[in-house]
């Protein structure tokens, strides 16, 4: 179940992977290609892996083939934070959750037109994934609704 609050730094050491704890805390970029979500499609929920706050549904996850988990959009428009990045010479939007404040990649125009245009390109290492099937116990009931037709 989301806490939607930052634990201490201490206990995100301790609790999360050392790639999640670079990738969320000093915004990291896991390679591509390399994280457990780039190639994979279940039905169900994406969150912050840090605050359990509900992010992305496989309903808007497409292959962008950039190596990193895409997505059109978020679950809801006040799930995320951007601002502007422009370390290694560039010139991107950096997306965080809101709550937590956990860095989880950029967002580009460059998504598919039908959708939006946007591609939220994410780092597997931020995000925990919860199946449909599992969505009531873990917590997650009220997004079930997503996947009803």
């Amino acid at each position: 179940m989301a806490t939607n609050q930052k634990p201490s730094d201490a206990e995100l050491k301790q609790r999360l992977s050392k790639a999640a704890y670079e990738v969320t805390q000093h915004a990291a970029t896991e390679a591509p290609f390399s994280g457990q979500y780039d190639q994979f499609d279940e039905p169900g929920l994406y969150v912050d892996i840090v605050s359990g706050e509900p992010l992305f549904s496989s309903l808007d996850k497409y292959d962008a083939g950039c190596g990193w988990p895409s997505f059109t959009k978020p679950i809801a428009k006040d799930a995320l934070s951007e601002s502007l990045d422009t370390s290694h010479g560039m010139l991107r939007q950096e997306v965080r959750s809101r709550e937590a404040t956990s860095h989880l990649g950029h967002v580009f125009t460059d998504g598919p037109q039908a959708a939006g245009g946007l591609r939220y390109c994410i780092n597997s290492a931020a995000l925990k994934f919860i199946p449909l099937a599992d969505l009531e116990t873990a917590g997650y009931g009220q997004y079930k609704s997503l996947f009803e037709p």
